[in-house]
């Protein structure tokens, strides 16, 4: 539970891959939103980019065709830059470059260049943010690592 994570006093969460359909784990949308909520950075990643939105107010759907292997190039809509990217999922979070539904308090910062879906957000105000591609995924693309170094100093502003 999030009253459990919050007493170990972490520096930081991850809320990682799955597999699975994000709206069955149901549990983790009042967890997610309190730990966010006491200002503990929290990064996810697939099926944790998936949760974030749900957390939020978002929603998500089946693709028609899942994102898999390493060579999707996905959009930082902050730099401009392309990434390629290592992906391995069937679920996405609803939404366009410029917006979530249902979800005001999060921003879209990465696109799918191939179908225009979501591929990471961010909180407007908590140190709570996501990505649906892998940067942690080896062997394969490191575009993205830097992602690490983001988390890494919200970890720091905290301590």
């Amino acid at each position: 539970t999030s009253k459990e994570v919050l007493a170990l006093e972490p520096d930081g969460v991850f809320l990682s891959n799955g597999p699975g359909d994000p709206e069955a784990v149901t549990y983790a949308m009042g967890n997610i939103r309190a730990i966010g909520d006491a200002k503990v950075p929290v990064f996810g990643i697939c099926l944790g980019n998936q949760l974030i939105g749900l957390a939020y107010g978002g929603s998500t759907f089946k693709l028609p065709y899942g994102h898999r292997g390493g060579n999707h190039p996905v959009k930082d809509l902050a730099t401009g830059k392309v990434l390629i990217t290592s992906q391995n999922h069937g679920f996405a979070v609803k939404g366009t470059s410029d917006s979530i539904p249902g979800a005001p308090a999060l921003e879209v910062t990465h696109v799918n260049l191939n179908d225009g879906s979501i591929e990471g957000l961010r909180h407007k105000r908590l140190p709570v943010f996501a990505v649906q591609f892998h940067p942690e995924a080896a062997p394969g693309p490191h575009d993205a690592r830097s992602l690490f170094d983001d988390f890494m100093r919200a970890v720091g502003t905290r301590s």
